[in-house]
């Protein structure tokens, strides 16, 4: 299956860009939650967030930063900005290249995010210290604290 970023990345697919480097590019996307809502990228082709090399997560994430507040400074509208990154199908990812949004946000723009009924419900600090217990059995940053 073609994969429609690697397509504009490889110039076979029309895209705007605001960046391009070696490692990653920024371009407007195509259906914007609002007016400046760019697409942050990294060149080679990673379908999630695990398989992008850190490398290419670090400079996603700091041009995605520079977007941010070239959002702010640009006289586009924008009170705020969301950074969201969808990562696997329930998670909302709909093309499986990963990559980063930024979009400004202004007091009425109708987007939101919708918590569950659970969402009131707090865990208890039991259940919290279960939950930690597992992600550190599971992660891997060479040091655990």
């Amino acid at each position: 299956m073609t994969c429609v970023f690697c397509e504009i990345l490889a110039g076979r697919a029309e895209a705007t860009f605001v960046y391009r480097d070696s490692v990653c590019a920024a371009f407007m996307d195509i259906q914007p939650v609002n007016s400046g809502h760019v697409l942050v990228v990294p060149i080679r082709h990673a379908p999630d967030l695990a398989s992008t090399q850190p490398d290419e997560w670090s400079r996603v994430a700091e041009v995605g930063r520079r977007v941010a507040e070239a959002l702010r400074r640009s006289g586009i509208r924008c009170e705020g900005v969301n950074v969201f990154l969808a990562d696997g199908a329930p998670a909302g990812q709909e093309i499986f290249h990963t990559h980063l949004h930024v979009f400004p946000r202004f007091t009425g723009d109708g987007f939101g995010l919708r918590f569950p009924e659970s969402y009131r419900d707090l865990p208890s600090r039991d259940a919290l210290e279960q939950t930690a217990a597992a992600l550190k059995a599971s992660l891997d940053l060479g040091q655990q604290r």
